[in-house]
This record gives C-alpha cells, sequence and structure tokens, in this order.
C-alpha cells in the first residue's frame, strides 16, 4: 500500500465508513479521482482524492460550495475534509446527469435548460466571494491555446506571428467586456456537470459540480457554457430560447449582451480547442479529439456575428478547420 492509499484509508475509518464499499465513478480532465462509499445501510457519500502533488488544490472546492449553498443553490454539502491531504468527503447527489437525463426522456430538455438559466439568475443576484477576474489578458492567454497545442499539433508551427496578430485582435475584442457588471462564473457549467433533482425546487433542482475553478467574470460566459456545450447538441431553438429567458430575468442591453455572447463564444471554443489538444498530446487523453469537430462548429457560429468580423477571417485563415485526417494526425502525437 502507498503512502497515499494508506492515508486515504485513515480518512475513511475515521469518518466513520470504514465497512463502507467503494467504487470508483466517473473523473474528469483533472488529476481529481472520485470514489462513491456506499455503507451498510444503504447511505452514500462521494470520496475525493486531489492530490496536492499533482496541481489539485480542494480549497476552492469548499469555498465555492460553500457560497452556492449559501444563495440556495444545490452544490454537495461538505461532511468531512483533510485539506492539507487532499481528501473530501461530500455530499452524494446521485448520478442524473443533465446529458443522461435528457438521453432517456427527450421530453425534459427545454425544463432542464430552462432549470439551468435560474441557475444562473440566482447566481449573478448574490453578492459575489472575492475571487480572480477572468480578464482579457487571462481570456486571450488561454484562447490562445488554440495556436499553442491545436495549430502547433496540426503543424509544428510554434509562436508565430499568426498568433501574436491573434492576441491582439483578441484582446481588442474581450477588453470591452470588462466593463460590464462581473459576476461568478464557473467555468465548465455543462450538462455533464448538472445533476437533476427533481425533488427540490425552484434553481435548487439542478445539482452543481466541478466549480472549483470559478472565476469573476462577465454574465454571458456560463450561458455560452451551457448552451454551446462540447459533449452534446444543444437545438438551436433552445439555444435561442434559454438567451432570451436569460435577458427576460435579467433586463439589460439585449444587442450588448448578445455581442458579448458571441465574443465569449469565440474566446472559449477556441480554449476548448487548444485545452483538447493539450490533452491528447501532453496527458495521452485521445478521447477528447473526437469532440473538437462540434467545438470548431461553435467558433464558426460566433465568427458569423456581426461583431466579430475585426478578428473572423484572422481565425479563419490562420487555424485550419479540422478534418479526419488532421483529427488523425493530433491522435498520432499523443502523450508525445
Amino acid at each position: 500500500m502507498t503512502d497515499r492509499a494508506f492515508l486515504l484509508t485513515a480518512f475513511i475509518q475515521n469518518n466513520g465508513w470504514a465497512d463502507a464499499t467503494r467504487v470508483t465513478i466517473a473523473g474528469d480532465a483533472s488529476n481529481r479521482r472520485y470514489e462513491r462509499l456506499t455503507a451498510l445501510d444503504g447511505s452514500t457519500v462521494i470520496l475525493m482524492d486531489a492530490p496536492a502533488d499533482k496541481g489539485e488544490d480542494v480549497r476552492p472546492f469548499i469555498a465555492i460550495a460553500e457560497h452556492l449553498r449559501g444563495i440556495g443553490l444545490s452544490a454537495p454539502q461538505i461532511l468531512h475534509r483533510d485539506v492539507a491531504n487532499g481528501f473530501l468527503l461530500i455530499e452524494d447527489l446521485g448520478d442524473d446527469l443533465f446529458k443522461q437525463v435528457i438521453a432517456r426522456d427527450p421530453a425534459l430538455e427545454l425544463p432542464l435548460y430552462e432549470a439551468s438559466v435560474d441557475v444562473l439568475t440566482t447566481l449573478h443576484a448574490a453578492p459575489m466571494p472575492h475571487l480572480a477576474p477572468y480578464d482579457t489578458t487571462t481570456m486571450t492567454q488561454f484562447a490562445a491555446r488554440a495556436y499553442e497545442y491545436y495549430l502547433f499539433g496540426l503543424t509544428g508551427a510554434k509562436n508565430t506571428p499568426e498568433q501574436s496578430r491573434f492576441e491582439q485582435l483578441m484582446t481588442d475584442m474581450l477588453a470591452p467586456l470588462e466593463a460590464a457588471p462581473q459576476v461568478l462564473i464557473q467555468r465548465d457549467y455543462h450538462a455533464e456537470n448538472l445533476l437533476w433533482l427533481p425533488d427540490r425546487t425552484g434553481a435548487a433542482r439542478v445539482g452543481l459540480l466541478d466549480f472549483q475553478d470559478a472565476m469573476s467574470g462577465h454574465a454571458a460566459y456560463d450561458l455560452v457554457s451551457i448552451l454551446q456545450d462540447a459533449r452534446r447538441d444543444v437545438p438551436p431553438a433552445i439555444e435561442a430560447a434559454m438567451i432570451d429567458r436569460y435577458l427576460a430575468q435579467n433586463p439589460q442591453d439585449n444587442d450588448a449582451f448578445r455581442t458579448a455572447y458571441a465574443v465569449l463564444g469565440v474566446q472559449r471554443n477556441l480554449r476548448i480547442v487548444g485545452a483538447f489538444a493539450k490533452l491528447c498530446i501532453e496527458l495521452g487523453k485521445p478521447r477528447y479529439i473526437d469532440l473538437i469537430p462540434r467545438v470548431w462548429e461553435f467558433v464558426e457560429r460566433n465568427l458569423a456575428h456581426p461583431a466579430m468580423a475585426p478578428i473572423a477571417d484572422h481565425i479563419r485563415t490562420t487555424l485550419p478547420t479540422p478534418t479526419p485526417e488532421g483529427l488523425a494526425l493530433l491522435k498520432s502525437k499523443c502523450a508525445t
């Protein structure tokens, strides 16, 4: 038994779950690992194992979870913690991820997305805790990963003049958004991080996961995240209706918000393209490459907005459209 396995077993035993069965459950793109513990009486809890030596830190998860619960949203309750070693026992919110619920019952698609918008309205109306800003510089650097990893993986090009020009143009597009009111953005608000809890009421019917990377940013960001989902197709009619729903609940300059939605859509989806290429090239996770074509469609959709004209041609001429041959080439460079 490794030292970490010994510490983990002691944590479980010391907090009353010594007799529980342990089953690994699906993880995410990070180094965190999760297990479901089931006691003899059938009660369950989720174990989070977040090793600090792999860059993980449970403190942001704890802080954001407590904030979300404090404003009436359904983040998991933190039941036991060992911050130094990166172990948490948290409330088990079940397995009914939005993506799976909709697959079982397509009639629930619209109500679930409506509830996801209601969560954002609740969240954005609440006072925001102190958070690092998801500012123009940070967002530009993240979007540029499409050049650093996706373009590099396809062509071998690195630190190109085309990337530098992109960064200048992206900065110009993002900078005006900093004047808008800033809110807590979860940054990974999508159908595989949301759980359906129909026995609860209002916005609390949505269980929230994977919010530990929250920052302060524009209110349109998480709306882009849920409606332009790398992992499932959201019907265009639902995307349009949910933007309308958010604006009806949060009256503001309609055109300015829709422009911000398009700008952030380009930024977020280019970041994801770069992140998926990075996960393959650096961490040997090729499955994310298969999601790039859908994400690229979002890039193109947002570039069609008239406000994106200053940057649209540059992106289209410097970043290759994903083709089967190009994606196969990216996969061939996994863990290289």
